[in-house]
């Protein structure tokens, strides 16, 4: 097992909530109603801002330079996932000044400022194990919903979300993270450590099933 499938064994119950929230379960079946995903797309837009400045924040942290390029990397992933967003928001007339104006609800507030908080607080590695249910997540959710690639989804509502996250360019992104992330363990982990990095990854990824909420409670 590397660090990032220890952390979901650590934190089964936490992790369950997020990745099969009811959100998750009607986005693949294509049951969720517009209202809820219109939510979450505009506060994850925003949400996406605040992590840009996680991964800034991550490149002041590195003491190395593969770990400044790690952080370049997920800037520059994070940017260009912010592309979807104006693409499907422009569906319902919003441009990006639109969204970018829109307030942040509790739920965006609570989860980007607990990552950059673990972040400011401690090391690169406990800011990445606070990223990794969002990045690594995603990915393993998108294939989940698309066991057979965003194709096989034919007609879907959803099949723009869902072929992002489950398509090979975000699925390398997740590889990428997962592997860096165990990098770090291995030069900065010892297992008392772990019981705390633990708790982080199991608050992350609670904040991450009240995002889901969020999106539902706004139907």
């Amino acid at each position: 097992m590397d660090i990032f499938d220890r952390l979901k064994s650590a934190a089964a119950d936490d992790w369950s909530s997020y990745v099969d929230h009811s959100f998750v379960r009607q986005l693949g079946a294509g049951t969720l109603p517009e209202p809820a995903f219109r939510t979450y797309l505009v506060q994850d837009y925003l949400f996406l801002i605040q992590f840009a400045r996680a991964y800034a924040l991550a490149t002041y942290k590195s003491r190395s330079l593969d770990d400044m390029k790690a952080a370049q990397g997920g800037l520059a992933a994070i940017l260009g996932e912010m592309e979807l967003h104006i693409k499907l928001c422009g569906r319902w007339g919003l441009s990006p000044a639109d969204i970018e104006a829109a307030p942040e609800l509790q739920a965006t507030v609570a989860y980007t400022r607990f990552v950059l908080d673990c972040g400011a607080a401690g090391d690169l590695l406990d800011l990445h194990v606070a990223l990794a249910p969002c990045v690594i997540g995603y990915a393993e959710i998108g294939k989940k919903l698309a066991p057979g690639g965003a194709d096989a989804l034919g007609n879907h509502p959803y099949r723009e979300w869902i072929g992002e996250y489950a398509g090979d360019a975000y699925q390398d992104i997740a590889v990428k993270a997962r592997r860096h992330l165990d990098d770090l363990a291995a030069r900065a982990m010892t297992e008392r450590r772990f019981t705390e990095l633990a708790k982080l990854f199991g608050q992350a990824s609670k904040l991450e099933a009240d995002f889901w909420q969020m999106g539902l409670d706004a139907r």
